[in-house]
């Protein structure tokens, strides 16, 4: 197969690329680092040429509603036209666990993305995870406030972003199949516990108290809204396990 990867050049990105390529399949990457612009709808469609299945992986690094809604609506819309034009059979987009339970900030941006994904002309699988055992790094750096790190409350369930990208060629592999069961770590966690066991592992002592954020994703965050439900496929590496650079059994 000749498999496109939209934000191919990110973490899970670069994951998905070497999993596809590992598995003997053309793997081209979409990204503006790579040449191609996925907000341009005809650099899109000329990349697209010959493409059987897009991989769409895409992320932006804000938690403005707005922003994030436009930039997914700009990038999916180019995606999925330059898909249809090409004949592409098969579009692969990954999403979060809970999104329609908590359509607040960078969760609705992704829940107007499933629409758009749910909506167009071209076959497609959706597949929702939750956060990546990285979030606790992504949290430690920017919940701040002057020199201390704050720990946001919160239950989480994360997932290694490797198990991900496997899934996500499993399905490309696969064929569309709609909305598929969500994909979680093997346990739950405190999202806390997780900030702090990051910072004893870089070696940063001192105090991480714990906060309640704001808003309706903040309590979405600590009612467990976001957790997975009891038919979710579980992979096998734990937060633990790869804070020590234990790859999954």
């Amino acid at each position: 197969m000749r498999i496109a990867i939209a934000g191919g050049g990110g973490a899970v990105g670069e994951r998905v690329t070497r999993t596809v390529r590992k598995r003997g399949h053309e793997a081209l990457v979409l990204s503006r680092t790579a040449g191609v612009d996925v907000r341009d709808p005809g650099a899109v469609r000329r990349a697209l040429e010959g493409v059987d299945a897009v991989v769409d992986v895409l992320n932006i690094s804000t938690l403005n509603t707005d922003r994030a809604t436009e930039f997914f609506t700009a990038a999916t819309t180019a995606l999925l036209d330059a898909e249809m034009a090409a004949g592409v059979g098969h579009h692969v987009a990954l999403s979060i666990v809970g999104v329609d339970r908590a359509p607040h900030g960078y969760y609705a941006a992704k829940l107007a993305q499933e629409r758009l994904v749910e909506s167009g002309g071209v076959p497609w699988s959706i597949q929702r995870a939750t956060q990546f055992h990285d979030f606790a790094r992504q949290m430690y750096d920017g919940a701040r406030l002057g020199p201390l790190h704050l720990a946001p409350r919160g239950r989480v369930q994360p997932v290694g972003a490797e198990e991900v990208a496997h899934r996500l060629v499993d399905l490309t592999e696969a064929g569309p199949a709609g909305r598929v069961a969500d994909l979680a770590g093997p346990q739950e966690e405190s999202l806390e516990r997780m900030m702090r066991a990051y910072a004893r592992a870089q070696g940063a002592g001192g105090w991480i108290p714990a906060i309640s954020l704001p808003g309706g994703l903040g309590r979405a965050q600590r009612d467990g809204l976001l957790l997975p439900g009891p038919e979710a496929i579980l992979g096998r590496q734990t937060f633990d396990a790869w804070l020590s650079g234990r790859d999954p059994d």
